[in-house]
């Protein structure tokens, strides 16, 4: 029986690196899968991961329509045995539902793969359709890690090396790369206790550095 599956976690946890890793074990297997993912940091139309790996993929616009793809792909004399839909967190209410359908009358397993929440600690439209309907949640267990050593539970992001919590959900970037200069729009993973401190690792750094003030006297 075909399922739904919804893979989850942190930024930096190894989603993307896994739904290359799905593909390539299934395809091994004779399996013909097509992949999915929308505002990926590689560019249109491209699923990457920060390893390094790329797969061209098919983008997943707004009105895109799961259901009419493969069923017009199907018809067509195609064949698709599996579905890759990473960034899955982007996906509309309705793009989550097509898939299930998808799953269910045709048959065919969905591997999702996406974050729980955005950087204000709300969860995704697509993620939490996945959490209402997915046959099986997994949340990865290569944990993401705070500047402090602690497990990686939220996604901050900066602006100027300042961490926001109001803004646009969807503005593509990429976790924070603490070599180089800071970005303008950046990511960054932290556990709760620093995202609620809106204490980054930058801002950790800059609060070490800082001179004690003299004593008086």
């Amino acid at each position: 029986m075909a399922e739904l599956h919804f893979f989850t976690g942190t930024m930096d946890s190894g989603k993307s690196t896994l739904a290359l890793q799905t593909n390539h074990n299934h395809a091994a297997r004779g399996r013909a899968g097509r992949i999915f993912s929308t505002h990926d940091r590689g560019g249109v139309a491209t699923l990457s991961s920060r390893l390094g790996l790329t797969h061209e993929a098919i983008e997943v616009t707004s009105d895109f329509d799961f259901w009419t793809y493969v069923v017009k792909t199907l018809t067509q004399g195609g064949r698709i045995d599996y579905l890759i839909c990473d960034e899955a967190q982007f996906y509309s209410r309705d793009q989550v539902d097509q898939l299930a359908k998808v799953v269910d009358e045709l048959q065919i397993d969905v591997f999702a793969f996406g974050i729980l929440t955005d950087f204000r600690t709300a969860l995704f439209e697509g993620s939490q359709r996945l959490v209402e309907l997915a046959d099986r949640m997994n949340v990865l267990q290569v944990e993401a890690l705070c500047w402090c050593g602690k497990r990686a539970t939220h996604n901050a992001r900066t602006e100027d090396g300042i961490m926001v919590v109001e803004g646009e959900v969807i503005v593509v970037g990429d976790v924070d790369d603490q070599a180089g200069p800071p970005a303008e729009v950046a990511y960054e993973v932290l556990c709760r206790q620093h995202h609620r401190r809106r204490l980054t690792a930058a801002r950790a750094k800059a609060v070490s550095l800082a001179p004690e003030p003299l004593p008086f006297g």
